[in-house]
């Protein structure tokens, strides 16, 4: 094949990709809002589409959309747990490190949740973890505006800690705070249904609500730390 032709081959199979997206982005927006990615999944010939932080799947022309579960049969990965735990905006959280920190997790958490304050004790026994804990004050006024405390210290994860291991109150809140930090990780809550505290997500896309003890936290560390 002459080289000029084999470019036109090339540039019509790329207008055709660019079309394809073009097409089910058009499509998806007009049924659900703006989407905010859009990629090739790996499944040929479907598309992986986020809209407001939710993961759908297109076919080429958005004629069909999918919402559930993508799940690849040789290593049983869920993939698309795995696509939304990676898109969690994690600089809105309060980040704690111990040891190397290899091995993520999740937490949703309300200041008053008494298994919530179970579950910060165990994770000081916790080894090579890093910890991202997204404030979601549920359990009324209070919660509210203890975490708006917490939001508003110098070192929130140090108050975060302090207040949950110890019992100590956060500093008073300054005149100036900007907590728009703070609603939009109760925002983030809402939006994937975290109907309770605690919350816990793992970077396998494996998802716990309610509160697990260490040595559980531990097992599921194993497959991807080990």
């Amino acid at each position: 094949m002459k080289l000029p032709l084999l470019a036109a081959v090339l540039a019509c199979v790329s207008l055709v990709a660019v079309a394809d997206e073009a097409d089910v982005r058009k499509a998806v927006e007009a049924k659900l809002g703006k989407v905010e990615k859009i990629v090739r999944a790996p499944m040929a010939g479907v598309w992986e589409v986020t809209v407001d932080g939710q993961v759908f799947y297109s076919d080429d022309k958005g004629t069909y959309l999918i919402f559930g579960n993508l799940l690849e049969m040789k290593t049983g990965k869920n993939l698309t747990a795995e696509r939304q735990f990676s898109s969690l905006p994690l600089e809105l959280a309060l980040k704690q490190v111990r040891g190397t920190g290899k091995n993520i997790l999740v937490t949703f958490e309300d200041p008053n949740c008494g298994y919530c304050k179970r579950l910060a004790k165990d994770i000081l026994t916790l080894k090579d973890v890093t910890v991202y804990t997204f404030l979601y004050p549920v359990l009324g006024d209070d919660s509210y505006e203890k975490s708006k405390a917490i939001w508003c210290a110098p070192d929130k994860p140090k108050a975060w800690a302090d207040w949950m291991n110890n019992g100590k109150a956060p500093p008073a809140v300054p005149a100036k705070c900007d907590t728009s930090g703070l609603d939009k990780s109760a925002q983030l809550g809402r939006k994937l249904r975290v109907n309770g505290t605690p919350a816990i997500f793992f970077a396998t896309g494996e998802r716990v609500g309610g509160y697990i003890p260490a040595a559980e936290i531990e097992k599921r560390f194993a497959p991807a730390g080990s």
